[in-house]
Order: C-alpha cells, then sequence, then structure tokens
C-alpha cells in the first residue's frame, strides 16, 4: 500500500460524493418540473439516484474478480443507511414519521433483503437470480407509479415549465460522468488497501466502500432531514435499499454471477434483514424518530462494524 493507493481511494470517494450530489439534485429537479410528488421524488429519483456509486462500484468489482467487495458493498450500504444515515439525520432533527412512506414501500424494502437468502443459499447469484431480481424491481417501479398516480398527492402536482430543464439535465449528465471514473478509483484504492493491511476483502467491502458508496444518500438524507422534509429523507433511504437489494445484486448478476462467501449468508445478510424489518417497523408503528432513536441506530452500526471484523 501507498500514498498513492491511499489518494486513489479518497479521489474515488470524493468524485462519487460530488458525483451522486450533482446525480441527485438533477434529477429532483426534473422530477419536480415535471410535477411528481415529493415521496415519489425521494422513493425513486433520489433514493434510485443516490444508489448509482453502489450499482458502479459493484459492476467494476464483479467483472474484475472481486465477488466479496461487490456484494459487501450492497449489504453494507443497506445497514450503514439504516444504522448510520438515519441514526445520524434523527440527531440532526428528530424526524416525522406518520404520512412519509406508504406503508407497502416499507413492506417492500423488508420483504427484498429476505428474498436474497434464497440465492445466498445457493452459493451463487447466478443469471436467473439476477433476471428475477430485475423483474421484481421493474414490477414495483410500475406499481409505485400506478400509487402515486391513483392518490391525491400526483393529481395535485403542477407540473412546472419545461423552460429551464436542461439546467437539472446537465447537473444529472455532470454527476454521472463523475460517477464512472470514481467508482473505479475507489476500487482500485480499496483492493490496494486490502492488500497492504492483510484485511478480508470482505470487511473492505462492508465498511470502506460501502460507506463511500453511501455519501450520496448521507448527503441527500442530512439535508432533507434539516430542511424538514421527512418524505425526502426516509424515502431516499427505502428507495435506495430497495434498489440495493432488488436492481443492483439483480443487474450486476444478469451481467457476471457473483459467487457468495459463507459469511454473507451466517452474518451480515441477517443483519442486513433484521435492520430492514426494524426499519419497516419503525415506519409503521412510530410518530416520529428522536434523537435518543437515532443515538441507537449509531450504536447499532458501531456494533455491527465492531463484529464485522471478527
Amino acid at each position: 500500500m501507498s500514498w498513492m493507493d491511499i489518494a486513489s481511494l479518497a479521489a474515488g470517494l470524493a468524485a462519487l460524493f460530488l458525483g451522486g450530489e450533482l446525480l441527485v439534485r438533477g434529477a429532483a429537479g426534473v422530477a419536480e418540473k415535471l410535477g411528481l410528488p415529493m415521496f415519489l421524488i425521494g422513493l425513486t429519483v433520489v433514493g434510485f439516484g443516490t444508489s448509482m456509486p453502489e450499482l458502479l462500484v459493484s459492476l467494476d468489482a464483479a467483472q474484475r474478480g472481486i465477488p466479496d467487495i461487490a456484494i459487501g458493498n450492497v449489504v453494507g450500504s443497506n445497514i450503514s443507511n439504516i444504522l448510520l444515515i438515519l441514526g445520524l439525520a434523527a440527531l440532526v432533527r428528530p424526524i416525522p414519521l406518520a404520512h412519509a412512506v406508504p406503508k407497502w414501500d416499507a413492506v417492500v424494502m423488508a420483504v427484498a433483503a429476505q428474498v436474497l437468502f434464497v440465492p445466498f443459499w445457493q452459493g451463487q447469484v447466478d443469471r436467473a437470480a439476477g433476471a428475477v431480481l430485475c423483474a421484481a424491481l421493474a414490477a414495483y417501479l410500475a406499481l409505485a407509479y400506478q400509487s402515486a398516480r391513483a392518490g391525491a398527492a400526483l393529481e395535485d402536482a403542477k407540473p412546472e415549465t419545461a423552460n429551464g430543464l436542461w439546467r437539472p439535465l446537465l447537473a444529472a449528465a455532470a454527476g454521472l460522468a463523475l460517477l464512472l471514473p470514481g467508482a473505479r478509483l475507489l476500487v482500485d484504492g480499496a483492493v490496494a488497501v486490502v492488500r497492504g493491511l492483510e484485511v478480508p476483502e470482505a470487511y473492505i467491502g462492508l465498511t470502506v466502500v460501502a460507506v463511500g458508496t453511501s455519501l450520496p444518500e448521507l448527503a441527500a438524507t442530512l439535508v432533507a432531514a434539516y430542511r424538514r422534509r421527512p418524505e425526502i429523507a426516509l424515502g431516499n433511504i427505502v428507495g435506495s435499499n430497495i434498489f440495493n437489494a432488488l436492481g443492483i445484486l439483480g443487474l450486476t448478476a444478469v451481467t457476471v454471477p457473483i459467487p457468495v462467501d459463507l459469511r454473507f449468508l451466517v452474518f451480515d445478510l441477517p443483519v442486513m434483514a433484521a435492520v430492514s424489518v426494524l426499519l419497516m417497523l419503525i415506519l409503521m408503528r412510530g410518530q416520529y424518530l428522536g434523537r435518543i432513536a437515532g443515538l441507537c441506530l449509531l450504536a447499532g452500526f458501531a456494533v455491527y462494524v465492531w463484529r464485522a471484523q471478527a
């Protein structure tokens, strides 16, 4: 490991953060001008947009024969989204939960985590499993859009003029242009760190890479919480986790089948599934997510990072 390796890792993280921020701002701007409701923007446009770094990193890692980083990135990102990012957002400002995210979306997020036990138990996410995951994501998107159209949120939404639409489109394009080299730099730097510190690739994928690719989610969620937009903050987390579990693993497996190390089945995926169910229950039953709850989530993340190294 050299300073160049560390510089590559840092440059990759910076490019992913800036690229993700531009992509989210641009995509949200386009969606608003088209008259989409805020919760749908948070759930799909922002949620999926902030997951672009995870997609590119997992694809790159899988194609280069580093499956532990490809899978660790997805599983670790979902855990980080709930325990780390939502915990930090609750510390910034308590988050009201009523009507922030439709309950069925929270159920889809939890179910998507449980579904992964099947290919993980088989020891590989093959192309057939990847196609099924992608089909499930497509069905979810269609139902989410139809649900929004049937609801008052979309009926009341008034599309803005198309003038100035090129600005958010340009921002989204610039963000995507930064994400592509950022993903490559992050993987290069992470692999070099693994080899230099003799740390398992799975642990680097679950922690350094996962948290790094979650920086756009962190930025979007913290800003949304501070500006009192719980539908964006929570929709971002739920949407990102759905896209990570179904879209990223699905698209990556369709491209390159991914072997699954046993540790993901016996420890990391159960943690991801458990915290997904926990968030579902919080969204379905809670009134707000306060600072004490945020501290508990952060403590849970610290315990997970410590235990994942063992």
